[in-house]
């Protein structure tokens, strides 16, 4: 299947003095980073409207545009037989449940055995997509519901719809300290100055917004009921962090150590829980046909749902 794809951005403070390829696969996610590197060097992307090299390095201001067909593309990942936890399927979208410890796309350190290969094995026809259809993403150790596209139309819908936040994503998260009421978070948000891998609050940022209310207190920590307004990387997990609620067991912006007042029993679980307890439990997508909404829900994983009763108890060890 052939399709003109057209995308444009303007390069902002926080990308300045990075390399072309890497701002473009941050900021066009959809697309894999060999694929637009390829585009890049075809010359269907265009930096103030003349062809550059991958390496350009970006200056504040400068104008990107991408026009190319797409088409398969050789570098795309193999089917492989990983079981798939289906929330919802009809001929234009599919909700599926991520779990914890499975990566969504291939890249370096993981080539294959994702949540993509397990995609393409459900339904071949999803290979000339942008990243087998895939709207948007989970880190890795969050678990929860992901929105893929199996047509070109509907990824394209789907797409705009997620630039213009009219899919709604609820989150829960099990975070540090006893928060007393709900709130929102408006901090914009980049990449670290030294650490690309993690991202900071910074004045110079993109905007990010996160709402959040109490869903139930418990011991040493509050259950946290999180929707986001923006879907910029790590949102959640920075955002929080940055208020002093960070997220249990994120070994990026989380805390060491376990709060006072634990029993043995609420200390071991909390000092064992191997990731972030954040989970994505329910999303809602327009449909690209304009029927009703789809509305599906995960529900929470073994794992944060026994940490979650644990921390529930009321009593304690006197010797915690």
């Amino acid at each position: 299947m052939r399709e003109t794809v057209r995308e444009t951005l303007e390069i902002e403070a926080a990308d300045a003095g990075r390399r072309l390829d890497q701002v473009l696969a941050e900021r066009w996610p959809d697309f894999s980073r060999s694929r637009l590197t390829a585009w890049i060097r075809a010359g269907d992307v265009l930096v103030d409207g003349r062809p550059v090299k991958p390496r350009h390095t970006v200056c504040v201001g400068e104008s990107v545009a991408l026009e190319t067909v797409l088409e398969a593309h050789p570098d795309t990942p193999q089917p492989e037989q990983i079981a798939l936890d289906v929330l919802h399927c009809d001929d234009q979208v599919l909700v599926v449940n991520k779990p914890a410890g499975l990566v969504v796309h291939p890249g370096s350190g993981n080539p294959d055995g994702t949540l993509v290969n397990a995609l393409l094995h459900f339904d071949p026809g999803l290979a000339p997509l942008p990243r087998a259809g895939l709207v948007h993403r989970l880190d890795k150790d969050t678990s929860g519901c992901l929105v893929v596209a199996r047509t070109t139309g509907a990824h394209r819908f789907l797409v705009a719809a997620m630039k213009r936040r009219d899919i709604k994503r609820h989150y829960q998260a099990v975070v540090w300290g006893e928060v007393i009421a709900g709130d929102t978070i408006d901090a914009p948000l980049g990449r670290h100055p030294v650490d690309r891998r993690r991202q900071v609050v910074r004045p110079d940022g993109r905007r990010a917004v996160t709402h959040y209310r109490v869903a139930r207190r418990l011991a040493g920590s509050t259950l946290l009921d999180v929707s986001l307004e923006t879907g910029r990387t790590h949102q959640i997990r920075v955002h929080l962090a940055h208020v002093q609620f960070p997220i249990v067991g994120d070994p990026f912006y989380g805390r060491r150590g376990v709060p006072a007042g634990l029993n043995d029993r609420q200390r071991a679980a909390w000092l064992a829980f191997p990731r972030q307890a954040l989970h994505a439990a329910h999303i809602v997508v327009p449909h690209p046909s304009g029927d009703q909404p789809i509305s599906a829900r995960a529900p929470l994983p073994d794992d944060m749902a026994m940490l979650i009763e644990l921390l529930a108890q009321a009593e304690r060890d006197d010797q915690a």
